[in-house]
């Protein structure tokens, strides 16, 4: 990712030094589905005792770029045609979001890799955008991350919505 996109993707996931619920956004100091710390990394079970205390802004640096390789090497592996920058760039920040696999499966990843006609932009557009819900609903959050995206995806523009 380039250097616009971790600045991004950090503002995006927010620096949190403390464990903290992902669906409340509340502290917690016991284990949940969910449990969140750093920028974005969800904490395993059996990686709590390392977490629970808290962690300092150079130990989230280093997480966030070990937990944002496999995404980065996700879009690498999964899309097959050449593109810019900051289409990698939003593609990764999606593909942060919404999982490796989600991305790799994704029909994105599959019109990307296949079309580059116009009619082919729209159907993308309604692709990326439809990665919009959380646990069913649509969730104007994630419907403003993906306008976001969207703009780096077609116009090169870093932004928060």
């Amino acid at each position: 990712m380039s250097p616009e996109a971790v600045a991004l993707l950090q503002a995006i996931e927010r620096l949190r030094l403390k464990p903290y619920d992902d669906q409340t956004g509340k502290d917690t100091a016991n284990w949940v589905k969910g449990a969140t710390i750093g920028y974005g990394h969800l904490i395993s079970r059996a990686e709590w005792t390392s977490y629970v205390a808290g962690i300092t802004a150079i130990q989230a640096d280093s997480l966030f770029k070990s937990d944002a390789e496999p995404f980065e090497r996700a879009v690498g592996e999964a899309i097959s045609v050449g593109v810019q920058q900051h289409q990698f760039d939003a593609m990764v920040i999606l593909a942060f979001n919404i999982g490796a696999q989600g991305f790799r499966d994704s029909t994105v990843a599959k019109l990307i890799n296949g079309s580059n006609s116009q009619a082919g932009q729209s159907s993308l557009e309604v692709a990326w955008k439809s990665w919009n819900k959380s646990q069913g609903d649509v969730n104007q959050g994630l419907a403003n991350r993906r306008a976001a995206e969207w703009r780096i995806y077609t116009s090169a523009i870093y932004g928060l919505w």
